[in-house]
């Protein structure tokens, strides 16, 4: 009779494929504050917690403010228990203050950038990662991502002075594969993961070792669990292009 194939499996929902999020801590966003309000003045706060959030390779900062709100953010390298922050476009540009992009001075390094302002944070939140802010200019803040491209984002947007903190946790070796299976498993991945061109042509659509067999490898978001492998709704074949890093 054979067994579902793994991607009929995933659709289903079952236990295995499903992520434990009942254990994790919370979502790291900043405050629900008027872009406006918060880059005209600044709200203080203290760091009352230093967390760790499974499934999340930074450590989890809780930070209770003066008027009520508190919320996590990733912490960057220098937080501690007890730190007194500031929100805001009148704080001063230290470690763990939170300033919108326009105040920020030039080559500075941040983290938790937003994207768009009252997005609550969604650039630069891994292990060791920041942007850095290049220049000021009339189109907006041109920030440097991770990833070595430059972008222009909004003045408004709010970002966290510093590097976020465990930079070091990808370089030690993993040594065991139950290390990086638990580590999956915390992340909701499955693990190990077998090649589709590895398979046979009855339980995956890119089975088989002969290379007439191959197919095209974008599929639509309609496509059903057991065709739905590959670039999912892909804008293009999936070819890397070689661009200049601005």
């Amino acid at each position: 009779m054979g067994k579902r194939i793994r991607v009929q499996r995933r659709g289903r929902g079952g236990s295995v494929y499903r992520a434990s999020t009942h254990k994790r801590v919370g979502a790291a966003q900043y405050p629900i504050i008027p872009p406006k309000e918060a880059y005209e003045a600044s709200i203080n706060g203290t760091v009352t917690s230093l967390v760790h959030d499974p499934g999340r390779g930074a450590p989890l900062a809780l930070i209770n403010f003066e008027n009520g709100d508190s919320c996590y953010i990733v912490s960057p390298e220098g937080t501690y228990e007890g730190q007194q922050i500031q929100l805001g476009g009148n704080a001063p540009s230290e470690v763990g203050n939170i300033l919108p992009l326009g105040k920020v001075p030039e080559g500075t390094l941040i983290c938790n950038l937003e994207l768009r302002p009252g997005d609550r944070g969604k650039l630069a939140k891994s292990s060791g990662a920041y942007a850095t802010v290049v220049a000021h200019t009339p189109q907006g803040t041109m920030i440097r991502l991770p990833s070595g491209r430059t972008r222009y984002l909004n003045d408004y947007c709010m970002a966290t002075i510093g590097v976020v903190a465990a930079s070091g946790r990808t370089e030690k070796p993993f040594l065991k594969a139950g290390e990086k299976f638990h580590l999956m498993k915390a992340k909701g991945h499955k693990y190990p993961r077998t090649r589709g061109r590895a398979m046979v042509p009855a339980v995956h659509p890119y089975g088989s070792s002969k290379r007439s067999a191959r197919r095209t490898t974008t599929v639509s978001h309609g496509a059903p669990p057991g065709q739905k492998v590959g670039l999912i709704a892909a804008r293009g074949p999936g070819q890397k292009k070689k661009r200049a890093i601005q």
